[in-house]
């Protein structure tokens, strides 16, 4: 099995809660942003994809600790998280100014790719009301305490909301190291998040403080460099998904946070927007493991993938499953959630299960 030590779930209220921010996601289908007359609206956001997936395809007992400024888009994310049947572990609302001078809700418009065109994300996200959360606005004790949960996931996204985000966060993985509660992050680097905050010096630092709190890393695949430090080694892009391009980098990463026990990535080929290979590789820091993988994979919408593959991971270790299991439900859920529109999966355990036995695409009857 994984080696991690999960509460079991008889005494937890949650299998999982994270915290993160909750956008407005508006998608104008098969047009572009510039160009667009109307826009579907969906929720999304790095950290809450998780648990949202976990919810919504696994069945899993999920919170999300967030803020949102309270005004009718506010309501209408308050609307949108309960219908992914994901819990309010704590919901702080801001009062709103009328105009939004001084808190708000953000928005990401994402445009899909199409063969030589990648996807494209416009975010509107400055001072919203998760970016002006501080220490002590959050009650942890209460959640991770009182009701219990036994997993807990953040990532780089929310660290680098604002100045005071990643000081947040320190805050509930240390509460949660406590109660015994398993904690995961997500490097999810972000250029555009990190450049007014010091950049990816400045992201390094928060990172590796974050990173040192946790049991489980995500998102490492591709370049970690300035997640996490210049000084790591990197994958040449050109390997692809050769397993053994990524195997150094797991180990460097592995062998300067000696807390972690699992590191665990999806890594892509990108052919185009449209097709890429897909799969991903783990290290326990006692092994190397290969999970498996998908050629020529068709995308719809690629926003959302990698979360969605935290969320598969997340469900095979929650069921004590090993970590090549753990694998193959993460590499099959963000998969299928690359098949349909919107941040957050619209697959089934039914889907998922029926991919990683590696039924093909035959018509379900």
């Amino acid at each position: 099995m994984s080696g991690l030590r999960i509460k079991p779930r008889d005494v937890c209220r949650w299998d999982a809660v994270a915290l993160g921010e909750v956008m407005l996601r508006l998608d104008p289908g098969a047009s572009r942003i510039a160009t667009a007359r109307s826009f579907q609206v969906w929720e999304g956001g790095g950290e809450y994809n998780v648990v949202r997936g976990l919810a919504h395809c696994f069945g899993m007992r999920t919170g999300i600790v967030t803020a949102l400024a309270d005004n009718p888009l506010g309501r209408l994310v308050e609307d949108l998280i309960g219908q992914g049947g994901v819990g309010q572990a704590q919901l702080n609302w801001l009062p709103y100014d009328g105009v939004g001078r001084s808190v708000r809700n953000g928005l990401n418009f994402v445009e899909r790719g199409y063969g030589v065109r990648p996807a494209l994300g416009c975010s509107d996200r400055g001072h919203t009301a998760v970016s002006q959360l501080e220490p002590g606005d959050i009650d942890w004790e209460r959640i991770f305490g009182a009701e219990g949960a036994r997993w807990f996931h953040c990532g780089g996204v929310f660290a680098g909301l604002s100045q005071s985000t990643a000081a947040v966060a320190r805050e509930a993985m240390a509460t949660a190291r406590r109660h015994g509660t398993v904690i995961s992050y997500d490097l999810n680097y972000r250029p555009s998040l990190w450049h007014a905050l010091g950049g990816a010096e400045r992201a390094a630092e928060v990172n590796c403080e974050l990173v040192g709190q946790a049991d489980v890393l995500l998102g490492v695949g591709g370049d970690p460099r300035q997640a996490l430090g210049q000084e790591l080694p990197h994958a040449d892009p050109g390997a692809g998904l050769d397993p053994e391009a990524h195997r150094p980098v797991l180990a460097a990463i592995m062998d300067r946070h000696r807390n972690l026990q699992l590191i665990a990535s999806a890594i892509r080929h990108v052919r185009s927007a449209t097709l890429n290979d897909w799969g991903a590789v783990a290290h326990s820091g006692h092994a190397f493991v290969v999970g498996p993988r998908l050629d020529r994979l068709e995308v719809f919408d690629r926003v959302g993938g990698g979360d969605s593959f935290a969320s598969g991971l997340i469900c095979g270790l929650l069921e004590d499953r090993s970590v090549e299991e753990a694998l193959g439900y993460g590499v099959a859920h963000g998969a299928l959630a690359m098949t349909t529109p919107g941040d957050t999966s619209m697959a089934t355990r039914a889907e998922v299960e029926r991919l990683v036995r590696g039924e093909g695409p035959h018509v379900a009857r």
